[in-house]
């Protein structure tokens, strides 16, 4: 290879010194009039002349002088000059073509430089599931995997499949050609791909969609065949494909669609799916989180026949991942792991790793040999909203004491109308991630939402902005309720129209219907949102008294935990 790129190099500089060359070598070309030129002509003071084109000749004299004369284009021409004894060229001196040519030599070597290193098959990256080569065991298993129970028993008769195929055969069983795995992002779904590979004991091919996504049309087909042939050679495998939907996603109907390199990546991938013998010992395993952008003949039974959802883990399956990615680090005694999986909720596989992981640093950079519950604590807000500002000292009284009722509004509504979750932490520091404060409330592990949840929840979210008002007047609201009334608008558009719980529209989905919201339905969310922040309004003045207590207490501590809130709820009932 090192051989080719000196040829390569020594070939460019050849042609660029050549070109140099050839500038510096050209005499200085002057312009001279056609009778000027006719009477050097007749004094026989001209030695050549070249017909460059039909606008110019270039005319050298006997003294080696060059110069540029206008084209007179008579039929005669040649005729005149060569009776007066002067030599005629009509072609371009061959040192000229070197510019040109070495131009389109170094351009065809770029090309070809760019087409090896960036299209080349054998640059294709097929690694197994420990990221070794191919040859080498595959050390990952089910015990990497914590959580997931159910798509872990989705998946186990395809690795006795893959072991075992004569047992399914004689049943006249097939195995499954191919399975998608979706979710949220982070949940874990290349680790069950690379524990199905391991459990299996068969070489694991990872590739992402990306990889065959290029603006030249057939290059990612090509790849798609190279790694299906690859794989093939194996005998028994398993094709990894993550972030499918960069090439899976639903095919144009327009004329000219075919044509398009992504379609075509996506016919190849079908058409090796379905070119797969039954029991093959060849499973292809894809992972995406838009599985609704997927196209249909890549989900049909035949391509995919299993999909999977890989979904966020519960509190029993958040503290199995904790314990997995803890196991190895130093724990104090008194840390209850218990209450960091409860307080976890909405946390994917990816963002616990990152909250055991931020405690080990924050641990180590207080020079601590253990990690104590309060590294979990910073942790666990470091993930969700960064880290806290040191320097404080630029934020004015007033934008705190906002920041303050704007937050006690959150916390307050949340004890009241969703008495169930529990609000962990209120605070009024800002963050790195941008928030002035933030009020941390845990709901309980729910399989689904009642439709007063969801009231209550747009509810919480309005209140904010509510509690500004009351204290500021209607005049002197802030723009810190932002990002809540971008949330609470995107749940109560659900409400109407996803959900079917709104009485007017019914049991109507819009989306699935391919119908964008109509002006109807925009109206119907604006009214339950004017609503709902009346019914806000009304419950936070009738608990004013609470809002001004917590709020002062924030201004003064800057944190509230659980236990703070609590009290000053205690102390509203027993007065």
């Amino acid at each position: 290879m090192k051989r080719q790129y000196i040829i390569i190099f020594i070939v460019v500089m050849t042609l660029i010194t050549l070109g140099i060359g050839y500038i510096y070598t050209q005499p200085k070309i002057e312009e001279l009039d056609y009778n000027t030129f006719v009477s050097y002509l007749e004094a026989e003071q001209v030695k050549e002349i070249n017909i460059k084109n039909d606008e110019i000749l270039q005319v050298t004299m006997n003294d080696d002088k060059v110069y540029r004369v206008d084209n007179p284009q008579k039929e005669s021409m040649k005729e005149y000059f060569l009776l007066n004894g002067v030599a005629i060229t009509n072609n371009r001196l061959i040192q000229e073509a070197i510019l040109p040519i070495g131009s389109v030599a170094l351009i065809g070597i770029i090309f070809f430089i760019y087409r090896k290193k960036g299209f080349s098959k054998d640059k294709l990256q097929l690694v197994n599931a420990n990221g070794q080569k191919n040859d080498e065991s595959s050390v990952h298993s089910f015990n990497n995997v914590a959580g997931n129970e159910e798509a872990k028993d989705l998946v186990k008769d395809i690795i006795d499949f893959i072991k075992d195929p004569d047992k399914y055969s004689k049943l006249g069983a097939k195995m499954p050609k191919g399975i998608l795995l979706y979710g949220p992002p982070g949940t874990g779904k290349t680790l069950m791909a690379k524990a199905i590979a391991g459990e299996s004991g068969v070489p694991f091919y990872a590739v992402s969609g990306s990889d065959f996504v290029q603006m030249y049309v057939g290059v990612g087909a090509s790849r798609i065949r190279q790694l299906f042939k690859k794989a093939k050679q194996s005998t028994k495998a398993v094709i990894f494909i993550d972030e499918i939907d960069a090439i899976g996603k639903k095919r144009a109907n327009g004329p000219n669609s075919n044509s398009d390199e992504k379609d075509q990546t996506l016919n190849a991938l079908l058409t090796e799916m379905s070119g797969f013998n039954n029991n093959s010992g060849v499973v292809v395993i894809a992972a995406t989180n838009r599985l609704d952008t997927l196209d249909d003949a890549l989900i049909r039974p035949g391509r995919f026949d299993r999909l999977i959802e890989i979904g966020l883990p519960d509190i029993n399956a958040r503290r199995r991942i904790l314990d997995l990615h803890i196991k190895d680090k130093p724990i104090h005694s008194a840390v209850n792991m218990d209450k960091v999986a409860k307080e976890t909720v909405y946390f994917s596989g990816a963002m616990l790793e990152s909250l055991a992981n931020e405690a080990a640093i924050i641990a180590a950079n207080s020079n601590s040999t253990e990690i104590i519950q309060d590294n979990f604590e910073v942790a666990f807000y470091n993930v969700i909203a960064g880290s806290a500002k040191k320097d404080r000292s630029t934020i004015c009284k007033d934008d705190c004491r906002i920041t303050a009722y704007h937050e006690s509004g959150h916390a307050l509504a949340t004890k009241l109308l969703l008495p169930e979750n529990t609000v962990s932490k209120v605070t009024i520091i800002p963050s790195t991630k941008g928030f002035g404060g933030f009020s941390m409330s845990i709901p309980k592990d729910r399989l689904y939402k009642s439709k007063q949840d969801i009231l209550s929840d747009i509810k919480v979210m309005l209140a904010g902005r509510v509690a500004e008002e009351l204290i500021f007047g209607a005049d002197n609201i802030t723009t810190g309720a932002s990002n809540d009334i971008e949330k609470a608008s995107r749940l109560i558009k659900e409400y109407v129209i996803k959900f079917g719980m709104d009485y007017d529209f019914g049991l109507f989905n819009h989306d699935a219907a391919n119908m964008n919201a109509d002006s109807a339905v925009m109206e119907k969310c604006r009214e339950q949102m004017k609503k709902l922040y009346e019914e806000t309004k009304k419950v936070i003045e009738n608990n004013i008294d609470l809002l001004n207590q917590i709020a002062q207490e924030l201004i003064l501590k800057e944190t509230l935990n659980e236990s703070d809130i609590d009290i000053l709820f205690s102390n509203k009932k027993s007065a």
